[in-house]
This record gives structure tokens, C-alpha cells and sequence, in this order.
């Protein structure tokens, strides 16, 4: 069962709650899926149950479909965010990293159709998330940067100075819908550079200044 843990390997005392997710977060992103650019934040939930490690090993279901990765820098809530938060980036007391794996194929299907995303995005195992560092409100304003790598090739190199919504104005915006709890986390969107998984691919991911995580696509039996 996932629980949070720091980049000491140390289980957390906070709760594992809900994922609010941000769709189209940079631009070149959204152009390569030949997506629109939002003028707000596009929002979506995976539950506590998608939830996973980003261990020595990922599990993927093929009888789902095609897995995409998409890597994306994860903030740790640590104090409530509600709409009478006027200081959302201080009430976060980690940053990681986790890879959003989407059925792409499905959720093209799901989209044309204008149906809810859900089963698409929020699967068991559609979240994988690195451990935590500590982060405070003035290592989150001066931008932070992460790589992610596929069998040993740089796929993906996200830098949140080039988010189209900022940290703070996500975390804004999601809590006048959702009110965030310690133990919730926020996918903040990837950059270009998504693609698919195949059996045995060597992942890699990096927040920079951190220590690299790696991980392995293994059939979910």
C-alpha cells in the first residue's frame, strides 16, 4: 500500500488523501497533442487508490491498453488550502516527482466523445510517486527543474518557471473547488515529450539537486 515517504526512505506521519491533477500545464505540451491552450487551469482528481511507488519496479496492465508516460513535478500538502488561503506555497511542506500514466488511446476515445476522463486517467496505479524533500515558500517561488529518462534517453525536462499556470495560482484556483488536506498532492502538468511504455523500459526520474529514482516497466500479473 503507497504511503508518503521522504527522500530519507522515512514513512511520513501525514495521511494519504486525493491527487488534484493539472492538465496542459506548458505549452509545448499541449501543442504536441494538438490540445488547445487553456486559459485557466484544467483540473482533474486521481484517487488515493491510483496511488503507487515510483519503486524499483512499474507495473503496467496492457490488457488496459497502451500506457503514456507523463512526468510531472508533485507538491505535498502540509497545511489546509481552502479559499481563505492567502498563502497557498507555505502551506506545502514537500516536493517529488510521479509520472500521470494515461490510456492515451482511450482517452481520445473518451474525449471525442465529451465523456469525463476518468477511467482513462485515474486507474489503479496511474499515479507513481518518488519520495519527498522538505521545500519551503521561497524554494518553490525561485523555480525548480526535473528530468525523466527512458532507457537511458532524456524524454522530458520540465522547469516550473515555464508552467503556463504558477504554483501559487494553481493552488489558488484548485481551492475554490477543492479544499486540499495535509497528505493531498498536486500533479502540476508535464512538459513535451510524452510517449509510451513497453515491457522492460529503464525509467528514470530527477528532481534537480536530488537524487536520481529508477524504476522498471514490469506486466501487472
Amino acid at each position: 500500500m503507497y504511503r508518503h515517504k521522504w527522500e530519507s526512505d522515512v514513512n511520513m506521519a501525514l495521511p494519504v488523501g486525493k491527487a488534484v491533477c493539472v492538465g496542459r500545464n506548458y505549452v509545448a505540451h499541449a501543442m504536441e497533442l494538438n490540445n488547445p491552450v487553456p486559459n485557466a487551469p484544467l483540473l482533474f482528481i486521481k484517487p488515493s487508490s491510483a496511488l503507487c511507488d515510483f519503486g524499483p519496479e512499474t507495473a503496467i496492465n496492457l490488457s488496459l491498453g497502451e500506457h503514456h508516460y507523463e512526468a510531472e513535478l508533485v507538491l505535498l500538502v502540509g497545511r489546509k488550502i481552502d479559499r481563505s488561503c492567502t498563502a497557498p506555497l507555505s502551506h506545502i511542506a514537500g516536493v517529488g516527482l510521479g509520472l500521470d500514466l494515461t490510456l492515451r488511446e482511450l482517452q481520445a476515445e473518451l474525449k471525442q466523445k465529451g465523456h469525463p476522463w476518468e477511467t482513462a486517467k485515474a486507474f489503479d496505479g496511474s499515479g507513481c510517486i518518488t519520495p519527498f524533500i522538505p521545500v519551503n515558500k521561497d524554494t518553490l517561488e525561485s523555480g525548480l527543474t526535473y528530468q525523466f529518462w527512458q532507457n537511458d534517453t532524456l524524454k522530458q525536462r520540465g522547469d516550473s518557471k515555464h508552467m503556463i499556470f504558477s504554483m501559487a495560482r494553481l493552488l489558488t484556483t484548485i481551492a475554490q473547488f477543492f479544499t486540499l488536506y495535509p497528505g493531498d498532492i498536486v500533479m502540476t502538468g508535464t512538459p513535451e515529450g510524452v510517449g509510451a511504455l513497453r515491457i522492460g523500459d529503464e525509467l528514470k526520474l530527477q528532481l534537480e539537486g536530488s537524487k536520481i529514482y529508477c524504476s522498471k516497466v514490469v506486466n501487472q500479473s
